[in-house]
């Protein structure tokens, strides 16, 4: 039976097992830093109980270069447990699994700080040949991207870009076009004229995505719904738990809140709070990402619209122009296109 366990067992089966991604068991496995001693722990124990036979510590042959005539490409992505990052994890590795002579490793961030972010792209210095990263923009980060193309590195920035890199691309939708949009929905629902108090939620704003949508949000709002008030705006990480929190005091505060725009995750930490208030029907919401924590909330009618970009594409896109740019080719573009789900129009996740 151990015998059997020593073949079948895979990366796969103790990603399951553990609860964590594929990326994260790859990291652990193959003795890479950034992840928490207690998460690779348990991935080490579920690979043992599993069977699961590693080629050595710290990583099997071709650990540096991806192997002899593979073109090594690395993804660095903030290790937060929303499903729409688990999406774009899952699209790199599905759909780089299918270019023979690519070898893609996404990486995660657990403590998604500008230290730690720079921290983990310095050291693919002399490792790899493309790197696309979800990238936090801050001066250390800015000089780790910079050393990296100072390397001969290819980088595409994906989802939020950064300006006054040498990056190739940004991989993404127009974030501040995405803020207008939720500005324009949320105005429609509540009805012309109307006045109310609107709230903003933010993953984070050292994201430049997430403050461009903020910006487009209320330029949109002064010019054609000036009766509606920001009042707050709660930077909660894209964590659930923390963005219930925040929303249940935030409906204390203000018992008379007509909107929530919530700029990045974390939705459905929003929508309990809504629901235990019993304002998930009054209160209008737009958010981000068609997933599985967002589409029953729509369905019930806790979220009114949804600005969707798509993460198979996304994860298309920057192989695409990676491999494209490192190997000298022109560099073909189809970027993701902002798209608004509504009840009646939910794509399939």
């Amino acid at each position: 039976m151990e015998g059997e366990l020593n073949v079948r067992a895979t990366l796969s089966d103790v990603a399951r097992e553990a609860g964590f991604s594929s990326a994260t068991v790859d990291r652990v496995l193959n003795g890479r830093p950034g992840v928490r001693n207690r998460t690779r722990d348990i991935i080490l124990d579920t690979a043992q109980r599993l069977g699961y036979v590693l080629d050595s510590a710290g990583g099997g042959e071709g650990e540096e270069t991806g192997g002899a005539g593979s073109l090594r490409l690395d993804f660095v992505l903030p290790s937060v447990s929303n499903a729409f990052m688990r999406k774009l994890c899952d699209q790199i590795e599905e759909q780089a699994g299918q270019r023979a002579g690519i070898d893609a490793r996404v990486q995660t961030v657990e403590d998604f700080t500008p230290d730690n972010l720079a921290r983990v792209l310095y050291d693919l210095r002399g490792r790899t040949s493309g790197v696309g990263v979800i990238a936090l923009d801050h001066p250390t980060v800015r000089e780790a991207i910079r050393s990296l193309a100072a390397d001969g590195v290819k980088v595409v920035t994906i989802a939020s870009d950064i300006l006054s890199v040498p990056r190739v691309a940004y991989i993404g939708i127009d974030n501040r076009a995405a803020g207008r949009l939720a500005g324009y929905l949320a105005g429609r629902f509540m009805g012309v004229g109307r006045t109310g108090k609107v709230a903003l939620f933010a993953g984070s704003l050292s994201y430049r995505g997430h403050e461009e949508r903020e910006m487009g949000f209320r330029h949109i709002l002064a010019e054609e719904n000036p009766g509606l008030q920001i009042v707050e705006l709660r930077e909660m990480g894209d964590d659930s738990a923390r963005a219930y929190g925040e929303a249940k005091a935030l409906l204390e505060r203000h018992p008379d809140l007509s909107a929530i725009y919530n700029i990045g995750a974390g939705s459905s930490g929003i929508a309990q709070a809504l629901k235990e208030c019993g304002r998930a029907r009054s209160v209008v919401f737009v958010g981000h990402e068609v997933t599985e924590d967002t589409k029953p909330l729509l369905l019930d009618g806790t979220l009114d619209a949804v600005i969707d970009q798509n993460p198979r594409v996304e994860a298309r896109e920057a192989l695409n122009t990676l491999i494209q740019s490192i190997r000298g080719l022109p560099i073909i573009a189809h970027p993701p296109r902002l798209q608004v789900i509504f009840k009646e129009n939910i794509p399939e996740v």
